[in-house]
């Protein structure tokens, strides 16, 4: 009689490891860094009207020199406006630095916010809030889709009409309207576009005439800054409230 060992139990084999998840979104406030971002557009609105009145200043002696010819009185005041012109372009550059190293940090936080908002809601991912401002031509667009999708999940939900004494569900929330978001965007790619033909311009200008047409542009480009700004401000302050009061709403508030 043969002996028959007992069977051993076959483990089943081990699940196949689930893909490394990226770092959890958490709710953090933007306020801080909305206020710093209006507060440097500020600074900058000041520099494009300062720019802009030595423009004039460069216009004023350009339309001497081609109305009344060259003469000593005409260069000194011509280095000295020409001087100043470039000082107002440095302040703008640096004002624009800082600008924009303050919103692409508050551009990020309203993103990872509104993916505590609405996980699911976003075409692009997290990385693209900043990295989509620095890649040619996907730069165009990358930024606003990023924040219609930020502006969706930050929308307010509605409660859904059911009867007294019953829990209050949330409604499929409504899309709210983007012409505050749309403004500010058409106006930042106009801003950004004429602004550099208009300073290749004026670094290739020579002639009296070409430098006044040179200025002219600029002083366009500045006009359009400021109106930018204006509408930044005002994108900043109404998505940085919208999603302000969306956290403080408790769980109801966050999908």
């Amino acid at each position: 009689m043969s002996y028959t060992p007992p069977t051993m139990p076959v483990a089943p084999p081990p699940p196949p490891l689930a893909a490394a998840a990226g770092p959890a979104a958490w709710l953090k406030s933007p306020v801080g860094l909305a206020r710093a971002t209006m507060a440097l557009l500020g600074v900058g609105m000041a520099f494009d009207v300062f720019s802009l009145w030595a423009g004039a200043g460069v216009l004023d002696v350009v339309s001497d020199l081609i109305d009344h010819g060259w003469s000593a009185d005409a260069e000194d005041r011509a280095d000295r406006a020409d001087t100043l012109y470039g000082a107002s372009g440095v302040l703008q550059g640096l004002a624009m630095l800082a600008t924009a190293v303050v919103f692409i940090c508050w551009f990020r936080r309203v993103r990872v916010n509104a993916e505590v908002f609405a996980p699911d809601g976003h075409a692009k991912a997290r990385g693209w809030a900043v990295g989509g401002w620095f890649v040619p031509v996907v730069n165009l667009w990358f930024p606003r889709r990023i924040a219609v999708d930020i502006w969706n999940a930050s929308a307010p939900a509605t409660a859904a009409a059911v009867p007294a004494g019953f829990p209050q569900p949330l409604a499929p929330q409504a899309q709210p309207r983007r012409t505050l978001l749309n403004a500010w965007w058409t106006l930042w790619l106009c801003t950004s576009i004429i602004g550099q033909i208009a300073s290749r311009q004026y670094a290739n200008a020579e002639e009296p005439e070409e430098i006044k047409r040179a200025v002219v542009s600029l002083m366009t480009s500045d006009i359009l800054n400021i109106a930018a700004a204006v509408v930044a401000i005002l994108f900043v302050r109404r998505l940085t409230a919208m999603q302000d009061a969306k956290a403080r709403s408790g769980p109801g508030g966050v999908a």
